[in-house]
């Protein structure tokens, strides 16, 4: 290997350090707490090291916040390939998407800014767009056999994630009490009226 190689991997493996060190901070305190020094003092490093792969905190958080929407396209993908019917793939979405949030707290709470400022950065992320074109994609093919099928998909890809995006962020924050299971009867029953509306 020569000296260039080794430099390269060298590099590699002190950001892949960073990540994993913040990452561990992150589970024990919450994002609110991180912080450059914090990261430094845990890898044992200076602080300049961490500026040499980090222009600041909010370069860390977006690169979680990728692998964050990465992860929800990845598993929205999976869940829609299992069925036919678009009604059906919508639903299912709907589903995956509540078990995502809440099997990944720490990433949703930094993907959708909840419970700390938002990092604007974090909205350039290609996978966003990722995500709403897959979800828009399925709305669109339910509205192509209703008896409205020049509405704005756009528009109804935005009702669909503020309804599912609320309930998450209710229950997430902890402003409810409503058990786990009611939840699911709450969401369900939003889906089954949401869907209807885009069938009509």
């Amino acid at each position: 290997m020569g000296i260039l190689e080794r430099r390269i991997r060298q590099k590699e493996e002190v950001k892949a350090a960073i990540l994993h060190a913040a990452w561990k901070l992150v589970l024990a305190d919450g994002w609110q707490s991180l912080s450059i020094r914090k990261i430094a003092d845990a890898i044992e490093y200076s602080i300049p090291v961490i500026y040499d792969h980090f222009e600041n905190k909010e370069a860390i958080l977006l690169e979680f916040s990728k692998d964050g929407f990465k992860a929800l396209v990845e598993t929205i993908t999976v869940t829609k390939s299992k069925y036919d019917k678009p009604c059906e793939q919508l639903d299912a979405i709907a589903f995956a998407y509540w078990d995502f949030a809440f099997d990944n707290k720490e990433y949703y709470q930094l993907m959708f800014g909840l419970g700390m400022p938002s990092c604007d950065t974090a909205r350039k992320v290609p996978e966003i767009g990722a995500f709403g074109m897959l979800v828009s994609g399925v709305i669109k093919e339910i509205m192509a056999t209703s008896s409205h099928p020049d509405a704005n998909p756009f528009l109804k890809y935005h009702t669909f994630w503020s309804m599912l995006h609320g309930l998450v962020s209710i229950n997430m924050m902890g402003q409810t009490t409503t058990p786990d299971e009611m939840n699911k009867m709450i969401l369900k029953d939003a889906m089954y009226g949401f869907i209807r509306a885009l069938k009509e």
